[in-house]
This record gives C-alpha cells, sequence and structure tokens, in this order.
C-alpha cells in the first residue's frame, strides 16, 4: 500500500477547518474527490516542506504548494473531483475561478489584512495567539506586507494602501463577483448540480472565512449573509464535508485531524518551549552585537597578566 499523502496547511478557527483560503480550497477538494491524506494543521509556515501553507507532499513528487498545483497533482493521483463535468462546465469553471481570483480574492486580503481595524482586533490578534514564541511577535507584520503586496501585483497599482478609495474600488468589484455566483448557483446544491468540483472548493474557500469570522468592519458580510443561496452552500459545505469540525468558537482550532508533529505533544513540548527561548535569546543578542548595541572589550587589570572580557551597553542613539 503505498505511503499516503501528507497535506500541511493552517488550523482552523471559527468553525472553519482552516483559517486560510488556499488551505480550504485544498482541503474542500480533497474530500470532495475523497482523496485519503494526512492532514498536518499547524500555524508555523515554516514547519512545511514547502516553507509556505498549503503544502502537498508526496512519496515520487516531492512538495507543492498553491492550490493550483495541489490540485493537479491530486488529478495525477487519481482523485479528481471534475471527472464527471463537461467540456462545457470545464470552461465555466476556469472561467468562474478566473472571476474569484481576479475579483474576490483581493477584496477579501484587504478585509482581512489591510483594513486597519479587521488586521488589529481579528486577524492579527489570531496568529499572535497561534503561532510559537517568538515567531509570534513579528511573523503577523511580515505576512500582512506580503499580502499588501499581493493586492498592489494583481491591481497592477504599486501605491495601494488602505483607504476609502482603495475599498470602495476593491469591494465593488467582490459585491459584483458575489452576485455573479449567486445567479450561477441558483437553486442548486453545487455549481454544477448535486456533486461538487473545483469551483465549489475555490468559492467555498474564498467565501467561508468572511460567513465565519467575526470581523468588525463587515461589509462584505453583510452582502454575503444578504445572498441566502451562497451562505446555506457554505454551510451545506461545512456540515457534510467537516461535520466535526463545524463547530464556533473565537481563537479556537477547530480540529480533530491528527496534528503532524511530535513536537506539539508530551514530552516534546516543554524542550520546545525551552528551544525557543533559547533561539529568542540568541537571535536578540546577535541583533545587539551586529548593530553595535552591545560591545565586548578586553580591559586589562593592574596587576594581573589575565584579561576579563566585560560587555558594555551602548545607547541605540549614538553614533
Amino acid at each position: 500500500m503505498a505511503a499516503p499523502l501528507e497535506l500541511f496547511c493552517w488550523k482552523g478557527s471559527w468553525g472553519l477547518p482552516s483559517v486560510d483560503t488556499d488551505s480550504l480550497i485544498v482541503l474542500a477538494y480533497a474530500r470532495f474527490a475523497g482523496t485519503p491524506l494526512k492532514v498536518h494543521k499547524i500555524s508555523n509556515p515554516w514547519r512545511s516542506p514547502t516553507g509556505s501553507l498549503p503544502a502537498l507532499k508526496t512519496k515520487e513528487d516531492g512538495s507543492f504548494s498553491q492550490p493550483s498545483k495541489i490540485i493537479i497533482q491530486l488529478r495525477k493521483q487519481k482523485y479528481n473531483a471534475d471527472y464527471d463535468l463537461s467540456a462545457k462546465e470545464g470552461a465555466d469553471t476556469l472561467a468562474f475561478i478566473s472571476l474569484v481570483e481576479e475579483k474576490l480574492m483581493p477584496a477579501l486580503i484587504y478585509a482581512l489584512w489591510i483594513d486597519p481595524k479587521n488586521y488589529v482586533e481579528v486577524t492579527r490578534r489570531w496568529h499572535a495567539e497561534n503561532i510559537s514564541f517568538p515567531l509570534n511577535f513579528f511573523l503577523p507584520s511580515r505576512m500582512q506586507c506580503q499580502q499588501l503586496e499581493r493586492v498592489r501585483l494583481m491591481r497592477g497599482n504599486s501605491t495601494l494602501e488602505a483607504g476609502e478609495e482603495a475599498e470602495k474600488e476593491l469591494y465593488s468589484d467582490a459585491l459584483e463577483c458575489m452576485n455573479l455566483l449567486s445567479q450561477r448557483l441558483g437553486s442548486n446544491r453545487f455549481f454544477f448540480g448535486d456533486s461538487p468540483s473545483s469551483l465549489d472548493a475555490y468559492v467555498f474557500g474564498h467565501l467561508a472565512p468572511l460567513l465565519k469570522i467575526r470581523l468588525p468592519s463587515s461589509k462584505l458580510q453583510q452582502h454575503l449573509k444578504a445572498l441566502d443561496n451562497l451562505t446555506n452552500f457554505c454551510s451545506n459545505i461545512l456540515s457534510l464535508y467537516f461535520p466535526d469540525e463545524n463547530r464556533e468558537g473565537m481563537g479556537q482550532p477547530a480540529s480533530n485531524v491528527q496534528e503532524g508533529s511530535d513536537f506539539d505533544h508530551e514530552p516534546y513540548k516543554r524542550r520546545k518551549q525551552l528551544l525557543s527561548v533559547l533561539v529568542a535569546v540568541a537571535a536578540m543578542l546577535g541583533y545587539a552585537l551586529l548593530t553595535g548595541i552591545v560591545a565586548i572589550e578586553h580591559v586589562k587589570e593592574e596587576g594581573s597578566r589575565g584579561h576579563t572580557a566585560s560587555i558594555e551597553l551602548q545607547d541605540e542613539e549614538e553614533e
């Protein structure tokens, strides 16, 4: 029997199997296609085989990041949620996925990572509480910068910043996209009838965070909740394919799936905490030495042939 495929993804909260859109897309597609996976739900992307999340690890072909590449690899393993689609339905799938990525994704990133109120009160808070020390001090801010740059590239605007003008433009496109998705879904259970496909996975991955994460600035949420068929679409997928994880709870992982590392369990947990502290101290001392905040000087004592080392603290403002 072949070794199982391993998926590394962001862990869940707010009743979601993952808090991350890309991770939700892959998790949903894998469930739709009946893929046997060993899932590692983590909160440190550096622990994945690619250094990013989600990541698929295979025995024969190595590791893959990005939902599109992971889905292609799952199809190569004979797990294809689009197997029964017609040529026209396949073309519609590509068109609507492109629409979601162009119109809805930038607004979702803005709502979670760029909107100041949402970022400070929800996104940064969750990541700071769930990412291990000392990474939780700087990784959320680094991720925010990466997401802002991502939106700038998608919109072709290198000066885009948080503000009413950017929000109005991004949200206008997102509302239009949600309306088109609602019209296409109609009264169907899924976009192509009674069986979910990759399009359902992509739409679910983008809409489920908007539906479940409690955001203080909630313009997109309010519009989504007014579209009953899209709201029911997300709720049905959660109840049908993630029944054990569809629980509410701010900051609580919604996962019963096997965690992927022994370092999350005793007796390694205490060792991991101690190692984190030592790494943080070493990093701060190294930074202080490199920048000149701390200097090491050799002082010759009178009446002694030996030398002793002393550490002198220097004011950061000294030249």
